[in-house]
Order: C-alpha cells, then sequence, then structure tokens
C-alpha cells in the first residue's frame, strides 16, 4: 500500500505526494527522540537538533557517535558529511523551484531527501513547488513533534535498556538501508567494505572515527544520484512509504 491509496483522490497529486510522504516519515522522529536521549542528550538538545539540523541520517550518526563514547565534534564533522549530499540537491531544486530572497533561505532548510524526491517527481515548477513545500511542511512539523514525543517519553522511563529502547536508533538505520542491500552488486560491495573498515578501525581508533572512515567506501559505489535516503529516499515518493527517513530530518 502506497500513501496515494490513505489519501482523498480529490488531493492534486502534488499535495497528495508531500503528505503521504511527511506522514509516513515523519513519525521517524519518534526513534530519533528515543536514541539521542538514550545516547545522554537532554530532551531539549535532541528537539534543538531536530529544529536547526533537520536531515535524519546526520542527527542519527552524531547521537549514534555520542552513544558510542565519541565527543561531540566527531559526531558533528560525521553529520556534516551525511548532510554533503543535501547541497547537491540544493544545486538541482533552486533550477527547478526558481525562488529567490526569503522564500529561497527557507527553502534551503528544507532541501533533505523526502523534499527533493517529491519535487523531482513532479511535472512543471508549480507542481515541483507544491509538491515540496507540503513535503517541507508537513515533514517538519511531524517530525519535530515526535522528537519531542520520544525525547520526554524516554526520559521519564529512565533505563531504557529495560524496554529495548536502546535498538530503536540501530533498527532504524537498518530499515534505511535493507532496501538498498538488496539490489546487490557495487551497492551491496560498498556495504561490506563499509561494515570491514569501521569494524577494522574500532579497536584502534577513537569512537566516532571508524564510522567517518568508513565513508570512504563510497568511493567504490554506483554513480549518479542517490536513490534512497533518510528524514527517507530521492527516490520515487510512492516508494518512501516502505521505510522511515533521515533526514536523512
Amino acid at each position: 500500500m502506497t500513501h496515494r491509496t490513505f489519501l482523498p483522490l480529490s488531493l492534486s497529486p502534488p499535495v497528495r505526494d508531500g503528505l503521504g510522504v511527511g506522514l509516513v516519515v515523519g513519525v521517524s522522529g519518534l526513534a530519533f527522540g528515543t536514541t539521542a536521549v538514550s545516547a545522554g542528550l537532554t530532551a531539549a538538545q535532541a528537539c534543538a537538533l531536530s529544529l536547526l539540523c533537520f536531515t535524519g541520517a546526520s542527527q542519527f550518526a552524531l547521537v549514534g557517535v555520542v552513544a558510542g563514547g565519541g565527543n561531540v565534534i566527531a559526531g558533528a564533522v560525521g553529520a556534516l558529511l551525511l548532510g554533503g549530499r543535501n547541497t547537491l540537491y540544493g544545486l538541482r531544486l533552486a533550477e527547478l523551484l526558481g525562488w529567490r530572497g526569503v522564500r529561497r533561505v527557507v527553502a534551503a532548510h528544507g532541501v533533505i531527501d523526502e523534499t527533493t524526491a517529491v519535487a523531482l517527481a513532479q511535472s512543471g515548477r508549480t507542481d515541483a513547488r507544491t509538491g515540496f513545500s507540503v513535503t517541507f511542511a508537513t515533514l517538519f512539523l511531524l517530525w519535530n513533534c515526535s522528537t519531542l514525543v520520544g525525547a520526554i517519553a524516554t526520559e521519564q522511563i529512565g533505563d531504557t535498556r529495560v524496554f529495548g529502547l536502546d535498538a530503536v536508533g540501530p533498527a532504524i538505520f537498518l530499515a534505511l538501508l535493507w532496501p538498498r542491500l538488496r539490489e546487490g552488486g557495487r551497492v551491496l560491495l560498498v556495504a561490506v567494505l563499509g561494515a570491514g573498515i569501521a569494524v577494522a578501525a574500532t579497536p584502534l581508533l577513537p569512537p566516532g572515527v571508524p564510522v567517518m572512515l568508513a565513508a570512504v567506501a563510497a568511493l567504490a559505489g554506483p554513480s549518479g544520484a542517490p536513490t534512497t535516503g533518510g528524514p527517507g529516499s530521492a527516490a520515487d515518493p510512492s516508494a518512501a512509504s516502505a521505510a522511515p527517513e533521515g533526514r536523512q530530518p
């Protein structure tokens, strides 16, 4: 079942796409709030990350480094590396959307996998703008609200390991990666190389550094635009309901 099947048919395609992707991916903020507080952040810090960073994969990467004992600087570097792909999205969307001034500045904060996927799937500038705006607004609101709920709930629980919530973060990453791993070929090769580098470097380097070092495995990957990601995916938005995102909010 895709997001198109449970939204009113009277809505225009870009609105349906935007709402569907935003609703499906936005609830993943619950997992981020849980993971962030489990890693030692406060609820306020977790919410600030979702508000100011708003790219799921980078957020999970940062708290993952902190949870492993690494410092915030190492986590921030890793998050920036993952978020670098949004720059490439921005170059494409700047031409497609054609916004200027304040609207362009606001839109820049919403350039992530999901908004890019929906915008590029539309026909014409008007629909692209609508799809981008609806996706951004829906996902930003829901991601931040669910982050708050997850963070506060986890603070109240105390020891999250009792409920197995410490496994939520890794489970989200696996859900994001699994569709790509099933493709096999060079994608699987990159995954295996990255895992091997991280495992080999873990006993030798400070926490967080092995993960960043593993990024060199991407050099062996396929060329072309990314088709999956994190707060999702830059693939067909109708497939985005199959997995949660990151930014990459």
